[in-house]
């Protein structure tokens, strides 16, 4: 039988260890910004265009290569981190495995600048595809430069897997948010398209998580604290009142490196138990400070997933160190007993005499005296057991109860727990949502009736302000066309602040800050590629932030109309995103009610 196993040339086992290591420019963003930490910068600088796609540079002011640590970087499992197998259970930097260069250098095409400034000069590589197409020496300040362009440029099934540009530059944000988080003494720039998105300087990690998500989180995180024998704890959580229904703010780092912990975050979340809505997450920024030795950073290629020699015991401490801060501050209920009528019990007093007490009884007390027999009887108690009158009586009171304010009207729609409207049907009744319906309704009139004037924006003499974090303002400003359109103008104001010029009549008794903050939490989940559905989509979560403001007592005259509405619309039967407005009960179900 012949030889059938053979040893993969270098180039191949490249590519496929990037496929583990480098998945999308955000893995590029992440290695490269990690090895400039792990090289002692102070100043990082990122540069991106196309999202990533076509350059991601990442420039550092570290202790930069020699000539041979720059050729010998780009070799498989290369690495200064380590030197045998027992440095894995010591480590204290980013990257550790010696794999992120060789997978980058495999997939894309690659130039390096880097001096250590002990000698003039330095070293200029290019790679192209895991050869080397050049090695010379060049004039280039002290640290490192690294240039990827053209990512899986010979992997073309790779590079059409690529999203589109903004979903791609909101992963990359993702990655730059935890180093940036990690690294408060670091200044750190972003660029994309020749335009710095973050200045970041070097400051404490309170104004650290200010710049990053905007000065609306200032007053809204409360610090954390907590030093023990097996782990130090510190940070940062939000205030109940921040809590979102998305991902977005929950950081554990462990020895500065980013994690995912799912069991810790069900420790966090059992802290805001009664606290914050139960489809909601709070926010925190939580750095765990431990002995290497007692955890094991090398069970995930992307080095996210860590696990823990105790972790029951640091479940533990960090629920009492986040519920001892809630408490702190104030943010968990106190109880607050009501003294009136309560008991009062006498302090004794040394040498004074104690007696006994007395049962005092009236012996002349009677419980069956007539006088004290005699309750009040209501007048003409006769018309209570009326045939009649009862009915009278009892129609008398429904119609007060029930239709107070169309007496003289016998109403064709019933209006149940302020949610849903009931009307006979021929097959039955009908049960309708109102809310549903309401967003069903908004969602058509949003696209037939812009430019009428219901749905023109109307001017505010005092627009408001939203400070925003940079990637929810990137991506309110990239829906702002089709916003306008629908009668919602928008305008940059800097700072990280969007002004709210107008909003549509319909939408007058909305919060506009409320409206803003709910609609780009709906946004978020959202790919946004195909630009010729943008504005039906921006008006379906449009729909869905402003319908809810319907929960609530409807006359029916204002139940006639939602129906009338409703029947009008193309769609009656669902909402944008596909749920039921109504349904049928069928007589013959609800006559089997009654057998």
């Amino acid at each position: 039988m012949a030889d059938t196993i053979s040893v993969l040339p270098d180039s191949v086992a490249n590519q496929i260890a990037a496929g583990e290591v480098i998945q999308r420019p955000a893995s590029l963003v992440k290695e490269l910004v990690e090895n400039a930490v792990d090289a002692g910068a102070d100043s990082i600088q990122v540069i991106l265009k196309d999202a990533g796609r076509t350059l991601v540079q990442v420039v550092d002011n570290g202790c930069g290569m020699s000539e041979t640590d720059a050729r010998l970087c780009f070799e498989r499992h290369a690495t200064s981190k380590i030197k045998q197998a027992d440095d894995l259970y010591a480590i204290r930097t980013m990257g550790f495995r010696g794999e992120a260069l060789a997978s980058i250098g495999a997939v894309a095409q690659v130039e390096m600048r880097t001096s250590t400034g002990e000698h003039p000069g330095g070293t200029r590589i290019v790679i192209h595809g895991s050869e080397i197409q050049l090695q010379e020496p060049a004039a280039c300040p002290d640290g490192t430069s690294i240039a990827v362009k053209n990512l899986f440029y010979n992997v073309p099934a790779r590079r059409k897997f690529l999203k589109s540009n903004t979903v791609e530059l909101r992963h990359i944000l993702t990655e730059f948010h935890r180093i940036a988080l990690a690294h408060p003494r670091i200044n750190f720039q972003l660029f994309h398209n020749n335009s710095e998105i973050y200045h970041l300087q070097a400051s404490q990690l309170h104004q650290r998580i200010v710049s990053v998500f905007g000065k609306g989180i200032n007053q809204n995180i409360i610090k954390i604290q907590a030093d023990t024998l097996m782990i130090n704890l510190s940070g940062y959580i939000g205030k109940p009142k921040i809590a979102r229904k998305k991902f977005g703010e929950q950081f554990f780092f462990v020895n500065q490196r980013f994690m995912k912990h799912p069991y810790f975050h069900k420790a966090i979340m059992q802290c805001y138990e009664r606290l914050i809505p139960p489809d909601t997450i709070p926010s925190y920024f939580i750095f765990l400070d431990i002995d290497p030795s007692r955890i094991d950073v090398n069970i995930h290629p992307t080095k996210t997933e860590i696990k823990f020699e105790d972790e029951k015991a640091i479940y533990q401490i960090l629920q009492a160190t986040v519920k001892e801060s809630l408490g702190k501050f104030s943010i968990t209920p106190s109880l607050n007993f009501n003294q009136e009528g309560a008991i009062e019990i006498p302090v004794p007093h040394p040498g004074e005499p104690v007696s006994i007490p007395e049962i005092k009884v009236d012996p002349e007390f009677n419980p069956f005296a007539s006088h004290l027999r005699r309750t009040a009887v209501p007048q003409n108690w006769e018309r209570l057991y009326s045939r009649e009158n009862n009915h009278d009586n009892i129609r008398d009171q429904s119609s007060e109860s029930m239709f107070s304010q169309h007496k003289a009207e016998t109403p064709s729609f019933i209006q149940l727990k302020n949610k849903f409207i009931l009307t006979p049907v021929k097959s039955g009744l009908m049960v309708i949502h109102q809310v549903r319906a309401y967003e069903r309704i908004l969602y058509e009139q949003f696209l037939k009736n812009t430019g009428l004037a219901s749905f023109s924006g109307q001017k505010s003499l005092f627009p408001v302000t939203i400070e925003l974090s940079i990637p929810d303002e990137q991506l309110l400003l990239q829906v702002a066309p089709s916003l306008k359109s629908l009668g919602i103008e928008l305008e940059s104001f800097g700072g990280q602040s969007v002004l709210i010029r107008s909003l549509p009549e319909i939408l007058s008794d909305q919060d506009p800050k409320t409206l803003i903050e709910q609609l780009i939490e709906a946004l978020r989940t959202e790919s946004l590629n195909l630009k010729e559905h943008l504005r039906e989509m921006v008006a379906g979560k449009l729909a869905g932030v402003a319908a809810p403001s319907l929960n609530r007592y409807l006359n029916n005259e204002e139940r006639r109309f939602l129906i009338d509405e409703l029947f009008a619309c193309k769609e009656p039967q669902f909402t944008p995103s596909g749920k039921n407005v109504l349904t049928i009960l069928q007589l013959d179900e609800l006559e089997k009610q009654f057998f």
